[in-house]
């Protein structure tokens, strides 16, 4: 049983032998990628010409303020929603008006489309994060087919779907962010800990698409 007892003493001994010799190797290679500082790499950018933009074209068609807008991923639709409780999807080559449907409340302050095209959510002073299937038909009514997806305690500020149509992200007056699927309603995951209203959120630009940032209204910026 000694005898046992020490030779595994020396496994564990020699394990972590081998794991401080790995970090070391490890830190050797970080040393040799940490060549130069971020600041002595901005010290040699060129800088860049005066950027100018210009209107290209007006989509006319909301009575009030426009609160939120969203590209779909076709580069060519735009879902826009308004303070007059219009949600509009638009043409953004022929400016023409697509589909539109009223809301149930004014200040539709969060619209997004969904990765596909084929859906957009959107939400507001209802608390409520719905979702409309979009159709080829420009006379069905969208409004039978909502899907009320979320429910916070207080008003909507921002949604955004992940990397799916299936999963849905949403930004609360209740001080919250929460994950939603879509299909079922069901609260997947629920982000605490803001302190203040959360006013809007973004997706990072990956494939997996986990990882999000908030902003709220004490003027911090939360990376969830």
């Amino acid at each position: 049983m000694a005898t046992e007892g020490l030779q595994e003493n020396e496994t564990l001994a020699s394990l972590k032998n081998e794991a401080e010799s790995l970090k070391e190797k490890l830190e050797e290679e970080r040393a040799k990628l940490h060549d130069v500082e971020l600041h002595q790499v901005a010290e040699r950018v060129e800088s860049l010409g005066q950027f100018v933009m210009k209107t290209r074209r007006t989509l006319k068609g909301h009575g009030n303020k426009v609160l939120c807008m969203d590209w779909c991923k076709d580069k060519r639709r735009i879902v826009s929603s308004s303070q007059d409780g219009k949600v509009i999807v638009w043409d953004a080559f022929t400016t023409n008006k697509e589909h539109a449907v009223t809301m149930p409340c004014t200040w539709v302050m969060a619209c997004a489309y969904a990765p596909s095209g084929c859906a957009i959510a959107c939400g507001g002073l209802d608390n409520k994060c719905s979702v409309y299937p979009l159709t080829f038909d420009k006379n069905e009514n969208m409004a039978a087919k909502k899907k009320s997806v979320a429910m916070h305690t207080n008003y909507l500020s921002a949604c955004s779907f992940t990397n799916s149509d299936m999963q849905i992200l949403t930004a609360s007056g209740d001080g919250t962010c929460a994950l939603w699927d879509v299909e079922s309603g069901q609260l997947l995951q629920s982000f605490h800990g803001h302190g203040a209203d959360v006013l809007c959120l973004d997706l990072a630009p990956s494939e997996t698409g986990n990882t999000f940032v908030s902003g709220v209204r004490a003027g911090n910026l939360s990376d969830p």
